[in-house]
């Protein structure tokens, strides 16, 4: 039987975005990270302050990972990128996709300091997309025939990788070596659900290895029992294209949730007034801090 809960945390941020996506966080400044992809936005929330920020981007950002106490990476429609944290100045590292038709969509980086990225056609065409493998300089193809890759997270051990494709709604495992990263065989079927449960969207994986999915079109973060794929839990928020979460705070206790308001007309936005805007769980969680991305 799985647990629900109703909603009992705080709006983060009270600003409305088109694509709320990406989010992490870095123990070292206390500072929360997101992305407002459409938007071309990167947003950073100071935790203890309150203070927030908001850059705007020459490209479709979509995953920031800690490299330094100077300096980041940006995976992005462009590429991966540098940021200097000292001015916000961007700096090319590499081609992740030669494809200008495709943007980045959601990524996270292994214990072996590797990035995994999935790249998506810009309105989503069937099968366009692909998940990347990225590590100090090299770029290796891993997945294809990807409409929108999501739910890219990894198990505290590193030996297990999960994905989604969210048009099929269906949620993935791979074996992994952890010391780089690199799939040891093939993927193999974990979860899938009817649209109607929401799209297996963003996802992390807690210090239990229990998966925490963002649901788009439900409204909800769901837990999933990562070995036999069943729904522990389902923790609903209070707008509907609920987009990835992120573990929080200095003890990676505490969850951020992004959202959108991509696609909806008037009306829609009119029954769906926090839609973009984004939260705190309000719950209690286990959570891991991210590992650094080793240039």
């Amino acid at each position: 039987m799985t647990l629900e809960t109703e909603f009992a945390g705080r709006i983060l941020f009270d600003e409305t975005l088109e694509l709320g996506e990406g989010p992490s966080y870095d123990p070292d400044t206390g500072t929360a990270w997101w992305f407002n992809i459409l938007g071309r936005e990167l947003h950073s929330l100071h935790l203890e302050s309150g203070s927030h920020a908001v850059q705007s981007l020459p490209f479709l950002g979509s995953v920031l990972a800690r490299v330094d106490a100077e300096s980041q990476v940006v995976a992005s429609d462009q590429g991966l990128f540098l940021r200097h944290r000292a001015d916000g100045r961007f700096e090319k590292l590499l081609t992740i996709e030669d494809n200008p038709a495709n943007r980045s969509n959601d990524g996270r980086v292994h214990q072996s300091g590797a990035l995994w990225i999935g790249t998506m056609g810009r309105k989503a065409e069937d099968k366009a997309g692909a998940i990347y493998h990225v590590a100090r300089g090299k770029v290796t193809r891993l997945i294809g025939d990807i409409t929108i890759p999501n739910a890219i997270c990894f198990s505290p051990d590193g030996a297990t990788a999960y994905y989604s494709d969210t048009m099929a709604n269906r949620l993935y495992k791979v074996a992994l070596d952890p010391a780089t990263g690199l799939p040891t065989g093939a993927p193999t079927l974990l979860a899938e659900e009817g649209q109607a449960e929401g799209g297996f969207d963003g996802a992390v994986c807690d210090a239990h290895g229990r998966l925490w999915v963002a649901r788009w079109g439900a409204g909800a973060v769901d837990v999933y029992d990562a070995d036999s794929g069943r729904r522990l839990e389902r923790h609903h928020l209070p707008a509907s294209q609920t987009s990835c979460p992120a573990f929080i705070g200095a003890k990676a206790d505490r969850m951020l949730v992004t959202s959108a308001y991509e696609g909806m007309d008037a009306a829609a936005r009119d029954k769906d007034p926090n839609a973009g805007k984004t939260f705190e769980l309000g719950r209690s969680v286990e959570g891991r801090f991210e590992p650094a991305y080793i240039l």
